[in-house]
């Protein structure tokens, strides 16, 4: 049993053995959805991870504060991440390395297949310009192996220049560092329904990385909390991001100290709204928007949370998540992406 006054490191002490440069201090409320979950038959709640206070929020803030903290410990003056060319990890590492007086240096990778100027101007694009950050343009092999060794190579130009850059790859060969910040979330919205003594019976996410999915699993199976949690493919066929997901929840299970051991069973992914492909509209992910933005106020991006919430959704229509059951939809940002998806997401809207 938990106590009113615990905290995340009461539950999951091992978490101090990394070193986190605090990026928050407030836990995002989690707030009720009454007129989307009637129109699904559940209980909805949202997690707003998007209220995050860095550059218009979002959930690589967790990730960042455990990122940062090892680049601090190892006295680095600058910071380099690669990501899409709408990116939100790579625009709130620019943000975050900004508060935190590093210099911010970034490489976009040409993973979608659209040249529109508001997709290559507008959105995260925009910010990362007003945030000083230093673009490197990456339209090499699309994969993270790939990515990483390119971004290894403008590390490799920074020391010779007299730098000292932290780098943060993507790729499964290099430490989940950025779940401890998910594993954290979990104890801290474990910590909130405890307080209110009720509890959810899903959680559902996007999973593309893996890290925010995987670390959440993680955090929970380390406290006792065996909540079902879902994660939605933005990248990957499922069958790939299960094991991308297993093999990351046994990492930070381990980091975290914990002798679970992750079952199948615990590992749940769908891509029925997957296509076409990452960063790519389809109906459903349109749908969701409309239905969140109408029904809610709520407004969720066409790359990240609008294929989330249409994942969650699907699985209501298949009868994998009951009528009545309680959902908490983890919202992990992405707003600055719908300004950059303008025509996708005004096709056949009518005022």
């Amino acid at each position: 049993m938990t106590k009113p006054d615990q905290s995340e490191l009461d539950l999951l002490p091992a978490l101090a053995k990394y070193p986190r440069a605090a990026l928050f201090s407030v836990p995002p409320e989690i707030d009720p959805l009454p007129r989307l979950g009637k129109r699904l038959g559940i209980s909805l709640e949202v997690k707003r991870d998007d209220l995050l206070p860095v550059a218009m929020g979002g959930n690589k803030v967790r990730q960042l504060e455990y990122y940062f903290g090892e680049a601090l410990a190892q006295n680095a003056d600058s910071v380099l991440i690669t990501g899409a060319v709408q990116s939100n990890f790579v625009r709130l590492c620019a943000a975050s390395a900004r508060k935190l007086g590093l210099e911010p240096h970034i490489q976009l990778e040409k993973r979608v297949p659209k040249d529109d100027a508001a997709y290559l101007q507008s959105g995260n694009v925009l910010l990362n310009q007003l945030l000083g950050a230093t673009i490197y343009p990456y339209a090499g092999d699309q994969n993270e192996a790939a990515a990483d060794a390119n971004l290894d190579a403008i590390a490799g130009d920074l020391r010779r220049a007299g730098k000292s850059p932290f780098v943060i790859h993507l790729g499964t060969d290099h430490p989940p560092l950025g779940g401890l910040g998910y594993a954290r979330a979990a104890a801290e919205m474990y910590l909130q329904y405890q307080s209110r003594g009720q509890w959810p019976d899903h959680v559902v996410l996007g999973s593309g990385s893996g890290l925010t999915h995987a670390g959440f699993l993680a955090g929970a199976r380390a406290i006792g909390w065996d909540v079902a949690v879902h994660g939605i493919c933005v990248r990957r066929p499922a069958q790939d991001q299960a094991a991308r997901i297993l093999t990351r929840t046994t990492e930070i299970c381990r980091m975290l100290g914990s002798d679970y051991a992750v079952r199948q069973s615990d590992i749940r992914v769908d891509d029925s709204t997957l296509h076409p492909g990452y960063g790519q509209m389809n109906a459903s992910v349109r749908d969701a928007i409309r239905y969140a933005a109408l029904d809610e106020g709520l407004l969720v991006d066409p790359v990240y949370t609008g294929r989330a919430l249409a994942g969650l959704i699907a699985l209501t229509e298949r009868g994998m998540i009951a009528r009545g059951h309680s959902v908490v939809f983890i919202h992990t940002g992405g707003l600055p992406a719908i300004f950059a998806y303008q025509a996708d997401l005004l096709a056949g809207v009518t005022t």
